[in-house]
């Protein structure tokens, strides 16, 4: 419904989201760098594939309920955090 007050949805663009993807990883490569090269391309890592388990969780929850709601993005956060996390606990 539209008129005083209503929200509609949106969607962001896909551009903008990979560009603030690529953002956080080289921001994460540059702060993990701090320590030395290793550790830089070890946190960029750790943001690719917390994107990427993160992303494929979506999808999946898309594809299962036909949409998302706060849970899902609550398990997203929950999902790209743990992954992120074990990368780094795995590193040298």
């Amino acid at each position: 419904p539209e008129g005083l007050g209503a929200a509609v949805a949106g969607v962001v663009p896909v551009a903008g989201a990979v560009c603030v993807a690529a953002v956080c990883v080289v921001v994460a490569a540059l702060g993990g760098g701090l320590s030395g090269v290793a550790d830089g391309v070890r946190t960029a890592a750790a943001v690719v594939l917390a994107l990427v388990a993160a992303e494929l969780l979506l999808r999946h929850c898309t594809r299962r309920f036909g949409g998302v709601t706060g849970d899902v993005f609550g398990g997203l956060a929950e999902t790209a955090a743990t992954t992120a996390l074990t990368v780094l606990a795995l590193g040298g």
